[in-house]
């Protein structure tokens, strides 16, 4: 009997080593790492939001995961994300808890009902997303995942490969610290970036700047940027 998604039809090996890499995940840099790897042949995407919603108050935790510069759970603005989970929250819900995906243009959107969410502007650029969620009635919770790319690649296969994975995602997710929310974050300031610019510094090292100024260690711009301390 074959039990794995038509995608990985032959492949499984790959299919047992995704598995395996996500069962090891400890850290936040292991959950970048596994979901930049072979993980993203089967569900390509830049960005990755983890919302984790009390369904007993309009309360929402949150992490996002991307190897995209400046795409960090830091600066999110906490009001527009609320919005977005209560959207995306709401309509997989309806949908009786299954996967969906969404375009975000404007011009695709053939009807009121399937009209673009209300994103942030860290996710500027993206052209779609796929959602899926666990529901933890245990504790009157729901984790929903949510997946932004910026090519319209989100098919049914993906969506079947999402349902396969998303208990090993959840798993993965849930061994790792939550990050510290730094609600008050803003982003990089302009004479910041016109340093950047004078002085020939990429991004990710403005980022790093950025942290820098605001007093944190380099522990913590580490777990911050989900990066190595030593890089």
């Amino acid at each position: 009997m074959n039990f794995l998604p038509s995608t990985f039809d032959g492949s499984l090996e790959t299919y047992f080593r995704i598995i395996r890499k996500g069962m090891a995940v400890r850290s936040h840099c292991d959950l970048l790492k596994w979901l930049q790897g072979d993980l993203q042949h089967y569900l390509p995407h830049k960005i990755m939001l983890a919302l984790w919603i009390r369904t007993d108050a309009n309360q929402v935790e949150y992490d996002v995961v991307s190897a995209l510069p400046g795409i960090r759970t830091g600066f999110l603005h906490l009001e527009k994300l609320i919005t977005l989970q209560q959207e995306l929250h709401g309509f997989w819900i309806e949908l009786g808890k299954v996967p969906y995906r969404q375009s975000l243009d404007a011009q695709d959107s053939q009807s009121e009902d399937c009209k673009p969410p209300a994103t942030d502007e860290i996710f500027r650029g993206m052209r779609s997303l796929l959602v899926h969620g666990v529901s933890d009635e245990r504790v009157g919770q729901d984790c929903l995942y949510i997946l932004f790319n910026s090519k319209d690649s989100f098919d049914d296969t993906t969506l079947r490969v999402m349902e396969s994975l998303l208990p090993y995602l959840d798993t993965a997710l849930r061994r790792i610290t939550p990050l510290v929310r730094q609600h008050q974050a803003m982003l990089p300031s302009a004479d910041l970036l016109q340093s950047s610019i004078n002085y020939g510094l990429s991004m990710r090292e403005v980022e790093i700047l950025y942290w820098v100024r605001l007093g944190k260690t380099n522990s913590e711009i580490a777990s911050i940027l989900e990066i190595s301390a030593s890089v």
